[in-house]
């Protein structure tokens, strides 16, 4: 499921609370009918649900765990770059 930059993105998004297709869209800058079909694999693999209100469809990550999931991507894709991980400056910064 994270394969795909767009998917990415969305979880990304839904990270900051529920949103729309159209304010999905708006935010990854894709086509509403596009954002539909990855919110559609994304439901398939259980790491968004839904809210329905009137004729509107809400989208929300289904746990913690799906943000996490990307985050540890991302972490660890910083590690392939070389250096000191961004992730281990702001954890320093913490201490």
């Amino acid at each position: 499921m994270l394969a795909d930059a767009t998917r990415v993105r969305i979880i990304l998004a839904l990270r900051e609370g529920e949103r729309s297709v159209t304010q999905l869209a708006e935010t990854v800058d894709k086509s509403p009918a596009a954002v539909s079909q990855h919110l559609a694999k994304l439901r398939l693999s259980r790491m968004v649900t839904t809210r329905q209100d009137g004729t509107r469809i809400f989208y929300r990550l289904a746990d913690e765990h799906a943000s996490r999931l990307v985050s540890d991507a991302i972490f660890q894709a910083e590690h392939t770059l070389g250096g000191t991980p961004r992730h281990h400056h702001d954890q320093d910064a913490g201490s």
